[in-house]
């Protein structure tokens, strides 16, 4: 599939109609969200033939992006039961194929499902401080392969040292820096919409981990 057609089915995608600002939703726009998969694919092989785990899912629209890039196996995983509805809606509206799981990243139990690749648009930790650490550590514990996440560019040195030192992380790279188009979605938003400086990372595990 080629990245214009990535983008354009993902456009398309139902957002949340009352993102709650507690979780920090906000939508993973489809100019970024093409780029992080379709990167993930072309220049690692991460997603085709893959099973691929979509953190803090939202309305699945990275969940989708893998499950139209032929992952073998897709599982989105979030909080928020609303949020696992849209993602069911917006699977189905493409025909595809997806496990929704309703579970806080902490206590995430992926027992008997062996991931290769986790890719997610964690929180960035600005309502609850650590959130984007609590993504980032859960998706290193359970990826064989890979680990692909947004975080903001200004932490950039706090997440490298944390990956390698803390989180077990061999290879911590940034593939390219995004400007996230953050709409206003809140009352306190003062601003139409905010630019914000985004690193897409790839993290590689210490070492394959069996379920």
């Amino acid at each position: 599939m080629k990245l214009k057609q990535l983008e354009g089915l993902l456009g398309g995608l139902t957002q949340f109609p009352a993102p709650k600002v507690e979780l920090e939703q906000y939508p993973t726009g489809p100019h970024i969200a093409s780029r992080m998969l379709y990167t993930a694919e072309n220049s690692f092989d991460d997603i085709t033939g893959k099973v691929v785990a979509d953190f803090g899912c939202g309305c699945g629209t990275l969940a989708v992006a893998s499950a139209l890039l032929d992952a073998e196996h897709v599982i989105g995983i979030d909080i928020d039961p609303q949020s696992l509805e849209l993602a069911q809606e917006n699977s189905d509206d493409l025909e595809l194929d997806i496990d929704l799981i309703w579970s806080d990243i902490k206590n995430l139990n992926l027992k008997g499902f062996h991931i290769d690749t986790v890719v997610m648009n964690p929180p960035f930790g600005t309502r609850k401080k650590g959130a984007d650490m609590e993504f980032l550590s859960m998706g290193l514990k359970v990826a064989s392969q890979a680990v692909y996440s947004l975080h903001k560019t200004s932490t950039r040195e706090h997440i490298k040292k944390a990956a390698l030192r803390d989180f077990n992380a061999i290879r911590a790279e940034v593939l390219c820096e995004l400007r996230y188009d953050l709409p206003q979605s809140y009352k306190f938003h003062k601003k139409k919409e905010v630019d914000i400086a985004v690193d897409l990372w790839r993290f590689v595990p210490n070492a394959p981990r069996s379920s």
